[in-house]
């Protein structure tokens, strides 16, 4: 997104797309710049650019919207123009897409927060039965009937919560497709 934003405002100052790269990826953080190396020299000798940003795009994790620039630079240098106009655009629409994704995390905080303290309220159980006077931990780990109840109590616990991690994840995954 910072990408595509600083090398539209370099194409407006007037820069060359290869000029405008250079001064783009220069303002980065230097990890970052570390893995556009590829890029900058592919634009500083001539190569393919949007070759080079499609396969950091494939490489690096978060690094997906390197694709749409490539697009973006296919598009607009072949053109001769607009550059500058679809890299905001691309820029726009990747800022909006990590703003729905923000937004569909923070909805999914609720849910699991809810399964976490349901996970945990088998351990207030056990201490308010014990704190009334019951004896849970010895029918638990001293009977058969109280070592079954136990393991099946763990395991339905786990399963809940697998499962609504699950369900959040694959709330993640559809949403970003």
């Amino acid at each position: 997104m910072e990408l595509c934003q600083s090398m539209a405002a370099e194409l407006r100052a007037g820069r060359t797309p290869g000029d405008a790269l250079q001064a783009a990826v220069e303002v980065l953080p230097e990890g970052v710049r570390a893995g556009l190396r590829g890029v900058t020299a592919a634009a500083a000798t001539g190569g393919d650019v949007p070759a080079e940003l499609t396969a950091v795009a494939r490489r690096e994790p978060g690094a997906a919207g390197l694709a749409q620039a490539a697009a973006a630079w296919r598009v607009g240098a072949g053109s001769g123009g607009g550059l500058a106009d679809v890299l905001e655009q691309v820029a726009q629409s990747l800022r909006d897409e990590q703003a729905h994704r923000a937004q569909v995390s923070a909805q999914l905080a609720g849910p699991r927060a809810t399964a976490r303290l349901l996970a945990a309220l088998p351990l207030l159980g056990l201490g308010l039965a014990s704190g009334s006077g019951a004896h849970p931990l010895d029918f638990l780990f001293g009977t058969p009937a109280g070592i079954a109840c136990l393991i099946v109590g763990l395991a339905l616990d786990a399963l809940g919560l697998w499962w609504s991690t699950r369900i959040a994840a694959t709330a993640l995954e559809t949403d970003a497709r």
